[in-house]
């Protein structure tokens, strides 16, 4: 059977990473000033990039010695999509899966969405934290007044004001939701878009999906299969 893995937070919890929408979250911490969906934004990448990138700089250093858990090599040879921007599955030796919403460990050149660039390894380490600020801005190549296209750098990561492109593989994620015999979603909440484009389709095609959550949301749809357990709890099942 052509099976499916669409992932979310839940299974890099294992990996000591937060899973963002929980209490210790980044998406309810935020900054000192801003809200997390104000902050990860394009909007606040071009008026106020010291800030976007201090946000992204504290996020990526919490994690980016973090190894992959079990669930991510148990994954590393199927056909995944992952709403994670944490690598984990790439150091797990998956090299097919789809990070749909982009990586924090690389960049791009800052440009108008749906252009074709490449993505280079970010420069974290080459920041000095004890100037931050002014080092972000000189490492991601941004001057006094805002980013500059084909200039820049900027995070490779899908953005709050941001649509799906094929800088994400969005086609070839919606080629591998249609040809799914079935689909598994492991750790989401589902509550980003790319969780109920896959229902939708399941829905339209009638393609049997399991849900593994230890407190799953019920859906609106009649061939589900719920898993009460974790991803860890899943695989060892």
């Amino acid at each position: 059977m052509k099976t499916l893995y669409i992932t979310g937070a839940g299974v890099s919890a294992q990996s000591g990473i937060p899973t963002f929408r929980g209490e210790d979250g980044f998406w309810t911490i935020g900054s000192a000033n801003y809200t997390p969906q104000e902050m990860a934004t394009r909007a606040m990448y071009k008026s106020n990039p010291g800030e976007f990138l201090k946000w992204y700089y504290h996020r990526f250093v919490s994690y980016r010695n973090h190894g992959p858990n079990p669930v991510h090599q148990w994954l590393s040879d199927k056909n995944v999509i992952t709403q994670n921007i944490d690598g984990l599955d790439g150091k797990a030796g998956n090299k097919q899966y789809i990070a749909v919403h982009g990586r924090v460990d690389q960049v791009t050149l800052f440009h108008t969405q749906g252009e074709s660039v490449e993505r280079y390894s970010a420069p974290w380490d080459d920041v000095d934290e004890s100037q931050l600020a002014e080092s972000l801005l000189a490492v991601f190549k941004i001057p006094k007044n805002g980013p500059q296209k084909g200039h820049s750098l900027k995070p490779y990561v899908l953005l709050f004001d941001e649509y799906y492109t094929d800088l994400y593989q969005i086609s070839e994620a919606q080629r591998r939701m249609y040809s799914a015999e079935r689909i598994i979603f492991m750790g989401t909440s589902f509550s980003v878009n790319i969780t109920q484009m896959a229902l939708d389709i399941a829905r339209q095609n009638n393609i049997p999906i399991e849900v593994v959550d230890p407190n799953p949301i019920h859906l609106l749809y009649s061939n589900v299969t719920y898993h009460r357990m974790t991803a860890a709890e899943y695989i060892s099942d």
